[in-house]
């Protein structure tokens, strides 16, 4: 696991959003070769021009869509491509319970054209970012990896459809060396304040939308639900810091990358901690020495009350645990909003 793959060329899909950017200034921190390829739908170019800034070390960039097939092979052929981080995908939970063919079509069929292309190149190191909505309205937590498996809305069924088609390839494919990791909610942003979460429109993530009444672009912040069985009504979470959740990325690459067999494994990346909305809230106030105002609203479709990680195989396998705590997390997004209140688009 100390050995580093310093010649290894990783390709990041959807690297130039809020955790592919992320990734990539670790890996390029570390000497990969790193070729990132995003269609800028919900990302900005601006971000890897940020990642230069900040590593000295440029990515190879290409706009593209991961069901272009032809792109994709081309992209593999010329850059002599190594392993896989699959971060590509639509990823708003609400918008997809209004438009489940959207998600099916773009995370699906992206996962299934990226599959073809990566066997057909003999190329066989993944790690797909999997999520925690997998286990649905979980019956116990903290929850593990042995945990049943469900999804109560279509992105959250993305993810765990491409899950099993990874564990269906893996016996197919003896030589696949593959890890799924279910991260929490990830938030914060690197700590230089060049990169960040930066959400088209209204922002449907917690973190985000906070910073955005904290900086004045918005009014208050919607609580969606302060009736559920939790310390304060409001829905607990595991909130993980995107720098150490992009670490963990980068160690399960190293994990993949050393190993001489196939893997095919499922691993939580979280703080093991669950905080509510209000909890949120108030370490918010902490960081901004500002009053944020919010109401309580009806419950959106697809949530549940409360999601929080057991971490204990990351550590076991991986070699990595989350290091930092709530209050960074709202530190670090906080000096990201306010250096860029209007995201990238300055």
């Amino acid at each position: 696991m100390n050995k580093i793959c310093q010649a290894k060329t990783v390709l990041v899909t959807g690297g130039a959003g809020y955790i592919g950017s992320h990734i990539v200034v670790e890996l390029l921190s570390l000497g990969y070769k790193v070729v990132v390829v995003d269609s800028l739908v919900n990302s900005s170019e601006i971000a890897l021009e940020r990642v230069a800034d900040i590593t000295n070390k440029e990515a190879i960039f290409y706009q593209a869509d991961i069901r272009d097939k032809e792109k994709l092979q081309t992209i593999f052929s010329d850059e002599n491509i190594d392993g896989v981080i699959h971060m590509a995908g639509l990823k708003a939970v609400g918008e997809s319970v209004s438009l489940p063919l959207k998600y099916f079509n773009a995370n699906i069929n992206g996962f299934i054209t990226l599959a073809e292309v990566m066997e057909e190149n003999g190329v066989h190191n993944l790690v797909f970012s999997s999520s925690a909505t997998v286990y649905g309205d979980p019956e116990i937590v903290p929850v593990d990896e042995k945990a049943p498996l469900s999804a109560t809305n279509p992105y959250g069924r993305c993810k765990l459809i491409i899950e099993e088609m990874i564990q269906d390839l893996s016996v197919s494919n003896k030589k696949l060396r593959a890890l799924s990791l279910r991260y929490f909610n990830p938030v914060g942003a690197h700590p230089s304040g060049l990169i960040g979460e930066d959400p088209a429109g209204i922002p449907n993530n917690l973190f985000p939308f906070i910073a955005q009444v904290a900086v004045g672009k918005r009014e208050k912040l919607s609580v969606f639900g302060g009736d559920y069985e939790t310390h304060d009504g409001t829905g607990v979470r595991d909130y993980i810091h995107v720098c150490d959740l992009a670490k963990g990325h980068v160690q399960a690459l190293k994990y993949i990358f050393n190993l001489d067999k196939g893997v095919c494994e499922s691993i939580n990346l979280g703080t093991g901690n669950g905080y509510s909305v209000l909890d949120a809230v108030s370490a918010w106030r902490r960081a901004t020495n500002r009053e944020i105002a919010y109401e309580i609203v009806e419950r959106r479709p697809g949530d549940v009350a409360e999601n929080y990680a057991n971490a204990q195989k990351a550590k076991d396998i991986l070699e990595w645990e989350a290091s930092l705590n709530l209050n960074d997390m709202c530190a670090s997004h906080w000096n990201w909003q306010h250096g860029n209140p209007n995201g990238y688009n300055q």
